[in-house]
């Protein structure tokens, strides 16, 4: 077996799996301690390189395309410290840096690995369920359903339409950017319904706005993983299936944005001062003109049968 064991980590490969174990030191990213360790099949490796520094060098595994669900889910956008396929490697163990990069190199020879894409996800992401609290919410995902709880923070329009429910079914697509620190990111569930909705992240009541604290929104990325992993593969996908799921959101836009006003009212079971403080919301928004007289008398309607 080859390993190497960093400060930032620890990563041994036995021949047909790179394990690759998160450190506990604290400069370890929040992230990379909560997704843990990760075991990457040899047949989803691309290729592998040591990059020497003056001071210090790194690691750097490359994965087939499509064969990693945080990949996907991320689009390359992870922080460079937050990136699990990276290792800092300190100057006096270069050696075993480089025979570690030599010997993977020499398996995909001999197993005979392609670079091409793959057809499936060849690494499970995270398990589920996993919660996440975010700078604009708590969202939840169990395996099934995806579920937010927005924060007293949150825009009104988000609070006034109440916890955001979404079937994976109904989930074409993941969206997300971190925030950086000087710019917001955002996580949003497209589904077939809303794949035209323009609506900024911080009004999108299927869209988590992410403007706090940096290390904890990031962890937004372990909700998108492990949605993006249950997803058709992106290789599933046909030019009909995307006709077909273009013209069909194009036939339910319109009626779209009154779905998503009436969509999770608190249920008769909750209290009346939520439904009350709900009312009066609507009414705050429909006298600043957000909601049309018709969307403003539809939602009142359902909120009103809650009592």
């Amino acid at each position: 077996m080859a390993e190497i064991i960093q400060r930032d980590g620890t990563w041994a490969f036995d021949g047909t799996t790179v394990r690759i174990t998160p450190g506990l030191h604290r400069s370890v990213p929040l992230f990379r301690q909560t997704y843990g360790e990760i075991a990457v099949p040899l047949e989803a490796v691309a290729g592998i390189v040591y990059e020497p520094e003056r001071k210090r060098g790194r690691l750097r595994m490359r994965l087939r395309e499509g064969a990693d669900p945080l990949l996907q889910a991320t689009g390359g956008r992870l922080p460079d410290a937050a990136d699990p396929y990276r290792l800092t490697v300190d100057i006096d163990r270069s050696g075993v840096a480089e025979y570690l990069a030599e010997e993977i190199r020499h398996a995909l020879l001999l197993d005979q690995v392609p670079g091409e894409p793959t057809k499936a996800y060849l690494l499970p992401g995270p398990p589920v369920p996993v919660s996440v609290r975010s700078s604009d919410g708590i969202v939840s995902f169990d395996g099934v359903q995806v579920r937010v709880d927005w924060a007293d923070t949150s825009d009104r329009v988000k609070r006034a339409t109440g916890p955001r429910v979404i079937n994976v079914r109904d989930v074409v697509q993941v969206e997300w950017l971190p925030n950086s620190g000087y710019e917001d990111g955002f996580l949003r569930f497209v589904t077939r319904e809303t794949v035209f909705s323009k609506l900024p992240a911080e009004k999108d009541p299927y869209a988590l706005d992410l403007w706090g604290n940096v290390s904890r929104d990031l962890l937004t990325a372990l909700v998108a993983t492990a949605v993006t992993a249950r997803l058709p593969h992106p290789s599933a996908r046909t030019r009909a299936d995307d006709e077909d799921e273009l013209r069909q959101a194009d036939e339910n836009r319109d009626a779209d944005r009154g779905r998503r006003l009436t969509a999770s009212v608190p249920p008769p079971a909750d209290h009346h001062d939520v439904l009350l403080r709900r009312l009066r919301e609507l009414g705050e928004l429909h006298r600043d003109g957000v909601l049309t007289d018709e969307e403003f008398a539809r939602t009142k309607a359902v909120v009103l049968r809650g009592f």
